[in-house]
């Protein structure tokens, strides 16, 4: 994975080089459709995905909560905290993701600490919009 790509990450973009460095040995990249269901409401969360390309929507409840874009971060919650998935997100468009699974990101804290405390200021970020 090419470090520029990651610092279009808004979670990423602060980042120094050597945690950059270390999230684009662990990360990998795919591709999905549109209309592709990336996670699903009270599943178990095991990955973390960020986007870099494309567009999905956020459902709770089959109610339609938030739109997301290049640079969002999904999973983020039930990784660190072995939470339940608490939406739905599906692909309105094609997508290009970066993903990480939860023995990643554990790897991650281990080795690069500032990029999980970012992935820990967005949880409390959104916990406070909520």
């Amino acid at each position: 994975m090419d470090v520029a790509r990651l610092k279009t990450i808004g979670v990423f973009a602060q980042l120094g080089e050597d945690a950059l460095n270390t999230i684009a040995t662990l990360a990998s990249e795919v591709s999905v459709p549109a209309g592709k269901e990336l996670v699903r409401e009270g599943d178990y969360s095991y990955d973390l995905l960020a986007i870099e390309e494309g567009t999905a929507e956020v459902q709770r409840g089959g109610e339609h909560i938030a739109d997301l874009g290049p640079g969002d971060i999904i999973g983020e919650m039930g990784v660190l905290e072995r939470a339940q998935r608490n939406a739905t997100v599906i692909a309105t468009s094609p997508m290009v993701l970066v993903t990480m699974d939860r023995w990643d990101v554990k790897r991650l804290a281990k080795l690069a600490p500032p990029a999980v405390e970012e992935l820990k200021a967005l949880i409390e970020a959104r916990r406070a919009h909520a």
